[in-house]
């Protein structure tokens, strides 16, 4: 179907505010929508082509709450979420299903501060790197007084962050890093951004096809950048820290094309990214070419001492040798 106009409600200048959408209203435009343009149900559709929106909250998008991902340019998730929106507009009738993942914390978790402590029972400072010589070495230890909270004890708890920051090394993950409290379960930074939870309603109604959302991050024990699965997914005993997604494999078996975007690129999006790529490769390589990537729609971890821009650049690159396709909002999808 050829690309539609940008409904008028739409508001760019809008993108990096809070608000509350107005479902009854936007649903009635829907509806009037879809019978201005003969839009059909989803599923009278020829052709089935999923969205998959990464992390698209709060905490991540909206300026001055807890990770914004602010780019190179300082304004990455604003207008990646800009171009997001009016992606999703365009395609209104060639979009048939859209999936949100929603990162999930609570305070107690091995990315929070208060999970560790120094000799002098301080938390690390938020963007902290923790290295597996420094919980060997006692200069970092998990927090005792979280022992009785999970039945373990303080010794066994060290051990648990030993065995975890070594398994990241060898697995080539990204070092333990400790964030500032962010998508924390039932604050309002949880929620999705509400232009693009309203493009999402928009499209639900217009094409009557029920949104998805899987939930992730909410393990205690495992980072859990990627929806596919968490970062470690079992303890030294062989204790389960958290488990594999197969929804997406399967889900890619059956389109005809998954459109992925979404914060941040250097983290959630490229680790779930990557793991796509590892189910793909252990089911049939030919599925990679059924996945397109909004390189315009995504932006990378910047802050101060740390710069993910050229290696996450270099996995995307990984991507498109595997067969990923990269591509602009403004490309034409069909």
């Amino acid at each position: 179907m050829d690309q539609l106009p940008i409904p008028s409600f739409f508001d760019p200048n809008r993108v990096s505010e809070i608000w509350k959408v107005d479902y009854a209203t936007r649903a009635a435009q829907a509806n009037d929508w879809s019978k201005q343009h003969n839009l059909e149900p989803a599923s009278a559709s020829k052709n089935i082509i999923s969205l998959l929106l990464v992390d698209v909250q709060n905490t991540f998008c909206i300026p001055g709450f807890e990770l914004f991902v602010g780019g190179r340019s300082g304004r990455g998730a604003v207008d990646d979420n800009v171009r997001l929106c009016r992606f999703i507009y365009r395609n209104l009738g060639n979009i048939t299903n859209i999936t949100a993942t929603m990162d999930t914390h609570l305070s107690q978790q091995i990315f929070h501060p208060i999970f560790f402590v120094d000799g002098d029972g301080n938390h690390p400072a938020p963007y902290t790197m923790i290295q597996a010589e420094q919980l060997q070495k006692g200069e970092w230890k998990f927090n005792p007084a979280l022992a009785p909270r999970y039945n373990i004890t303080p010794e066994y708890g060290q051990e648990m962050m030993v065995h975890y920051a070594e398994t990241l090394h060898k697995r080539g993950k990204y070092a333990l890093t400790i964030w500032p409290y962010h998508a924390m379960l039932g604050g309002i930074g949880h929620a999705l951004v509400p232009a693009v939870e309203e493009a999402i309603f928009f499209h639900s109604i217009a094409r009557l096809s029920q949104p998805k959302f899987e939930v992730k991050g909410e393990h205690p024990f495992t980072e859990h950048y990627s929806v596919v699965g968490p970062d470690v997914t079992e303890g030294p005993k062989g204790e389960i820290l958290g488990k594999h997604n197969d929804f997406f494999i399967k889900d890619l078996k059956e389109v005809d094309a998954l459109v992925i975007a979404g914060q941040a690129k250097s983290h959630c999006v490229a680790w779930t990214i990557s793991d796509l790529l590892d189910d793909i490769r252990a089911t049939d390589p030919g599925l990679a070419k059924k996945v397109y990537l909004l390189e315009d729609c995504t932006s990378p971890v910047v802050v101060p001492g740390a710069d993910f821009t050229d290696q996450t650049n270099e996995a995307f690159e990984t991507f498109a040798q595997a067969g990923m396709k990269i591509i602009k909002s403004t490309d034409v999808l069909k």
